[in-house]
């Protein structure tokens, strides 16, 4: 997957889109202003930047226009802002932004963005025979087949993982029955969906920004249903 930075000055947006794009596979570099930006730009080599527009010290646009003067304007960049107009927006695009996104961001145009930023480096460098990509290049719910094992050898135990039917204690206040219940509950589908927050916010019928602070609160563990986690289905 690819390695994003996201620059903004508000430690709560930085924590959200962190957490969205990290569950979708990306690595995620954070910068709260323009000098931690140009740092993490340099050491990371990000294949895209959110980019805040109103920060303390140097804006957005000033920033983006000073990459794309001294070259350094080598990566997709998608500002972002809570107060931005039109005016604004269209100097973004002319100074070399390929996005725009208007705060509060909903989900589907960050990811949408975040898809099609992505899209515009490969196509360039694509080669000269397309190679079709596979559903696990992009859905980190898919895992690949594990070889087939050697004749005569042993197949290793297969791990059940969380289980349909639980005990809880009910004997304690209902605060900490109901907590536990809804732990147990999203710990179940995390593992059974792979960790897909996507497939798990359909499953439980939550939007998945509430999902996520739901889990938060929850104190679950976001890594324990990735990969390799099986329930019987």
């Amino acid at each position: 997957m690819a390695t994003i930075l996201v620059v903004d000055d508000e430690l709560g947006i930085r924590a959200l889109l962190s957490d969205i794009l990290g569950d979708e596979g990306h690595s995620v570099e954070v910068a709260e202003n323009a000098a931690q930006a140009r740092a993490a730009r340099e050491r990371a080599r990000p294949d895209l930047v959110l980019l805040d527009i109103w920060m303390p010290d140097v804006d957005g646009v000033t920033l983006l226009k000073e990459w794309g003067a001294s070259g350094a304007l080598s990566m997709p960049v998608i500002m972002m802002s809570g107060h931005g107009t039109i005016d604004t927006a269209v100097e973004a695009i002319k100074f070399g932004a390929m996005a725009f996104l208007e705060k509060p961001i909903t989900l589907q145009k960050l990811l949408r963005a975040v898809e099609q930023g992505l899209a515009k480096p490969q196509a360039r460098l694509a080669p000269a025979a397309p190679v079709p990509l596979h559903a696990s290049e992009h859905d980190d719910s898919v895992v690949e087949p594990a070889p087939p094992a050697a004749p005569g050898a042993f197949a290793p135990p297969v791990a059940l993982g969380l289980q349909p039917e639980q005990s809880f204690e009910l004997d304690r206040p209902l605060r900490e029955a109901r907590d536990a219940f809804e732990k147990a509950y999203f710990e179940f589908h995390l593992a059974r969906e792979n960790g897909s927050m996507t497939r798990v916010a359909e499953k439980t019928g939550l939007e998945r920004t509430h999902l996520y602070r739901k889990l938060k609160q929850l104190g679950v563990d976001l890594s324990r249903g990735k990969k390799g986690v099986g329930v019987p289905v």
